[in-house]
């Protein structure tokens, strides 16, 4: 990819488009994110970009990565991600990457973390139909059903759908629209919905499908 940044979701809301229209947007605070560290084939094995978003106080940085701060010459960020450029070479340890690096009616992909939901039931979780309210089917109308056969195979089957934690996956969303930029307050506004809650980080990269 040529460009990405990193972002934190602010919510979702709705803006009239040129002719009139109503397009449902979401709200990311995008960047300023700085480059804390440039990998190299020759030293790490693969060539990457390590980018920081948001500030963080010292004290709650161990020393190891204090050091690395200081040493880029980088304020401490809270979130490090690494990014994997096509053009590696074009970035150097300091350099600041802001959300102007788009423009509007760029296609994005859109990478978060979902909501977690905790340990859920099979209803929920995979979107299965309760069993019947009638002949003496309870209290279990919310429950998974029949596992199988006792006789044959004795055993049940493995991926089978069932109660378990659900949530705290990382979704990508691609081909999204870039509706509006705005550099001044680091936001951008994408057309649709991206993964994850209010307060998601978001890493905004170039479509890989256009």
């Amino acid at each position: 990819m040529k460009k990405a940044i990193i972002g934190k979701k602010i919510g979702m809301t709705q803006v009239f488009s040129s002719n009139g229209l109503v397009v449902p947007v979401t709200v990311i605070e995008a960047g300023p994110c700085s480059v804390v560290q440039v990998k190299t084939t020759e030293k790490d094995g693969y060539e990457a970009v390590v980018v920081g978003f948001g500030s963080q106080k010292e004290h709650r940085i161990n020393k190891a990565q204090l050091g690395a701060y200081k040493k880029a010459n980088v304020a401490p960020a809270k979130i490090l991600r690494e990014l994997k450029f096509d053009n590696t070479s074009d970035y150097e340890v300091g350099k600041v990457i802001n959300c102007d690096i788009f423009a509007e009616g760029d296609k994005v992909d859109a990478c978060a973390l979902t909501r977690g939901r905790g340990f859920t039931g099979v209803i929920q979780r995979w979107n299965q139909h309760r069993l019947k309210m009638t002949h003496g089917v309870g209290p279990v109308h919310r429950e998974v059903g029949s596992m199988g056969a006792n006789s044959t195979p004795s055993r049940v089957f493995k991926n089978k759908h069932m109660p378990g934690h659900y949530g705290c996956e990382r979704v990508t969303i691609q081909n999204l629209e870039i509706v509006k930029v705005d550099a001044e307050r680091n936001i951008l506004l994408v057309k649709g919905c991206v993964p994850g809650p209010k307060g998601a980080i978001v890493t905004i990269r170039e479509t890989k499908k256009a």
